[in-house]
This record gives structure tokens, C-alpha cells and sequence, in this order.
């Protein structure tokens, strides 16, 4: 379909019903064939869309007016969601998000996948969708009148400052406030990306939501902090819960947040935190999932599917800081985790150590290469667990599991589309994919985590 021969032009207003909603969050309109993508609209409803974009195959739209509503819609709660990147849903009410999730995940494993005959239960949700994140990374920047700090707009590098995310934990918000009152006080300058100059890039922090321990990590330019004293004593005045306050020195011209050399400033290099019965010491780079109250509804999930009598060898591909092994390790003869993060491995290590479980092992490596060893040493997983990264399982790494032929494989996935490609992959390789979870680790946003379990056919 040429330019010329869109059915739609830059500029015009066209009346339109929306399908769906993609992967990113925007409405889909279909016209003659041709789609168009408009941001906030909702599935059903009826809208006048002014033409923003045409694409040879494509267009995007804005929304006008919304002449015919959802029974979904809702109203945002948060002041700046029209302006901040950081949530895409709140538009749509929770319980549209989930059939929505679960609706998402069912069309990629049929279209990628070509799974048609897999059950995909309904999304697992929170009873309480808000304030569920217990980690913030905020960038900072300087406008007349000091600075500000927030999430960038959406598409853009502009700061919109806040005073509360209604995702965060309140405890969050109140860090990132009280560092920009401390910093605004001592005049210690944002850091500006186009001319790479300045001291303060980011506040990052962290909250131990069983522990209530709060870690301040503040991420500058150079090693220079100016009146590091103060500052200290103002954060821990100010913020009585406070563990540990690390600074990490960036100064790369990147967007990377942050840089190789990370200093304790005061207190300790750790805060903790539990997972069910499990603890776990978080640094300041730590992985550590978001979302606490979900991460024990997935990995509950897992275990389910991974079905352990106490007699099996599992393999944690992509172990991370050790958090699914650990929890796996509970009911597992042993599990032997791998990840090739070598820091990872040093806190999953410590995490095993802090929690005296014995039969979990840990080595640094990729997992393709690091499981045909183990094979080599006899080591005969019952049941393989992976939990990549977006971009999904490392094609050998498919390619070894289906050498391995455990009894079951139960995956762990952050993208449907890449869990869709992979199981694929697998079935191919003498697997059937049993059941799907869709489990809702970020409300308000796009994301859904999945938990699929297959087993090996005869």
C-alpha cells in the first residue's frame, strides 16, 4: 500500500471503532484494512481521530473526541498520566487490564506460536493495584526554581517533576522528595546530559517492603559530592528508616543509569527484604523484583508447575540473584542455579547463605555452556526452569534443554512474544506446552508476566 494510497490523510478527521489494543497500549482502528494507532482509546469505543502520521501500512491517529465509551474506561487517578511515560492503562479499569493481558498473551502464543490448543487462565491480579513498587530510579534535572525530579515524558527526554507516583511505594516518594529539598539546600547542581556538566543524574532508592529498610543511593557525575557531610546527616534526620546511603559515580555520556564504581556513603551495603519465607540482602545493583507481593503469587506458580517431591535435580537457567532457586530449593533435592552476571551469583550465593539452604549450587557462565558441563559431571536435571531476559531463551541454550530432555521445562517470561517464539522451539523439539499463567507484576502498565510449564511427549 503506497503513500498515495492510504485510505487516510495527514490531518483529517476520520469517525472510527477500535478493535484492540497493542502490545504498547494503543487502540486499534481499522480503515478499509488500513490500521491506524491512537493513544488512550479503548477497545469498542467510537471516536473522531485527527490523522497524525502516514505510514505505508500504517497510520497514527490522536484522539479527539470519544463519542461512544467502553463500560472499561476509567478515570486516572494520577495528575500527570496524561503527560508521564511511565504508565499506559490507566485509562482502562483493573479488571479491563487483566482480561486485556490475558487476551494479549492467548494471540501471540496462536500467532507466533502457532499454539491454538494451550490453556491460558485468566490473569492473576492484586487485590490492591496501586503503590506496589519497591524500587524508584528518577532521574533529575534543573528548571528556574531549583530542581526537579520525576519520570520522562513519554517519547521525550523532558523531566515531568512530581510529587507522588501512585505506582511507587509512598515510601519512595518521600526519598526522592526529601533528597531534592536536601539537594535544592546545599545548591548541588542537576547533571545536564547535552553538555555533560553538573553533579546529580539520578535518585535511586529502594524499600524492603516486609523490612521496612530504605536504601538512598545517589548516582552522580563525579566522585565529588559537595557538602557529602550535610547531606548525610540531613537524609538520615529526615528519613528515620533509612539503612544505607551509596553513591554511584556515572560519567558516561549515556543513558545507562548507572556507572562500575558504587561507595557506601553510610550505613550498611545492604538492605533486606522476604519473598515468602525466603531473605534476601539487596545492594544497590541488585536484581530484585518490583513488585513483592506478585513476585510470591509467580514463583508459587512455578513450583506448582515445576511439581516437586523432594527427589528432583533442577536447573535454574538465568538464576539471577538467586531468587526462584532458592524458593525451588525448598522442596527440590537440588538445584543447581547458573547466570552470567558474576555479581549475581556472589548475592545468590550470600542469599543461599542467609537463608542456611544447602542443596542449592551456583555458577557464573552462560547456561548453554555451563549445562553440558554439569551433564558431563552426571548431573541429570528432572526439571529445568529458565526466566530470561526480554529478548528471551539464547536459541543453544533451547538446543541444550531439548539434549537434556527433563521431565519438564517451566518457563518464567516477561515478554508473551518471545515466550510465544520459544515454545515453540521446544514443542518442535519433542515438548507439549501444558498451561499458561499470566500473572500482573505492573499494573497500570502494558506488561504482563507469564509462567508456562510443558512436558516431554512419550
Amino acid at each position: 500500500m503506497s503513500k498515495a494510497k492510504a485510505p487516510v490523510q495527514k490531518n483529517e478527521m476520520v469517525d472510527v471503532v477500535f478493535e484492540d489494543l497493542t502490545h504498547e497500549g494503543a487502540a486499534v482502528a481499522k480503515i478499509d484494512g488500513y490500521a491506524l494507532f491512537v493513544p488512550k482509546g479503548l477497545p469498542g469505543e467510537r471516536a473522531k481521530v485527527k490523522v497524525v502520521k502516514v505510514n505505508k501500512g500504517y497510520g497514527f491517529g490522536r484522539l479527539i473526541e470519544i463519542t461512544e465509551s467502553s463500560e472499561h474506561r476509567a478515570t486516572p487517578p494520577c495528575p500527570i498520566f496524561e503527560q508521564c511515560g511511565g504508565c499506559q492503562l490507566q485509562h482502562l479499569d483493573y479488571e479491563g487490564q487483566l482480561k486485556q493481558k490475558r487476551k494479549q498473551v492467548s494471540n501471540v502464543l496462536e500467532r507466533i506460536g502457532k499454539l491454538e490448543d494451550v490453556t491460558v487462565h485468566e490473569t492473576l491480579g492484586m487485590s490492591d493495584p496501586w503503590r506496589y513498587r519497591n524500587k524508584a530510579q528518577v532521574p533529575v534535572a534543573e528548571r528556574e526554581g531549583g530542581l526537579v525530579a520525576g519520570f520522562y515524558q513519554e517519547r521525550s527526554h523532558r523531566i515531568i517533576d512530581m510529587e507522588s507516583c501512585l505506582i511507587q511505594q509512598e515510601e519512595n516518594d518521600q526519598v526522592v522528595q526529601t533528597v531534592k529539598a536536601i539537594a535544592n539546600r546545599y545548591h548541588i547542581r542537576a547533571y545536564d546530559e547535552q553538555k555533560h556538566r553538573g553533579t546529580l543524574r539520578h535518585v535511586v532508592t529502594r524499600y524492603g517492603h516486609k523490612t521496612g529498610e530504605l536504601m538512598v543511593v545517589l548516582v552522580t557525575k563525579g566522585k565529588e559530592l559537595p557538602n557529602k557531610k550535610n547531606v548525610i546527616n540531613d537524609i538520615r534526620q529526615a528519613l528515620p528508616n533509612v539503612k544505607s546511603i551509596v553513591q554511584n559515580v556515572n560519567n558516561k555520556r549515556t543513558n545507562v543509569i548507572f556507572g562500575e564504581e558504587t561507595t557506601v556513603l553510610w550505613g550498611e551495603e545492604y538492605i533486606y527484604d522476604y519473598i515468602g519465607e525466603i531473605k534476601f540482602a539487596i545492594s544497590a545493583r541488585s536484581f530484585y523484583q518490583v513488585n513483592p507481593e506478585q513476585t510470591k503469587v509467580l514463583y508459587d506458580k512455578a513450583l506448582e508447575y515445576a511439581k516437586l517431591t523432594g527427589k528432583e535435580t533442577v536447573i535454574d537457567a538465568y538464576c539471577g540473584i538467586g531468587t526462584i532457586s532458592l524458593f525451588l530449593a525448598q522442596r527440590a533435592r537440588h538445584v543447581y542455579g547458573v547466570e552470567i552476571v558474576p555479581e549475581a551469583i556472589a548475592d545468590a550465593k550470600r542469599n543461599a547463605k542467609l537463608n542456611h539452604i544447602e542443596n542449592a549450587d551456583f555458577a557464573v557462565g552462560e547456561a548453554e555452556k555451563v549445562m553440558p558441563w554439569w551433564y558431563s559431571q552426571g548431573i541429570r536435571p528432572d526439571v529445568i526452569v529458565v526466566d530470561p531476559p526480554r529478548k528471551g531463551c539464547d536459541e543453544a541454550l533451547l538446543e541444550t534443554i531439548i539434549k537434556m530432555k527433563p521431565e519438564r521445562v517451566v518457563y518464567v517470561s516477561c515478554n508473551p512474544a518471545t515466550l510465544a517464539r520459544d515454545l515453540k522451539v521446544l514443542e518442535e523439539g519433542g515438548y507439549k506446552t501444558k498451561e499458561v499463567q499470566p500473572v500482573d507484576m505492573f499494573p497500570h502498565t502494558t506488561h504482563v508476566e507469564n509462567v508456562a510449564v510443558l512436558e516431554l511427549r512419550n
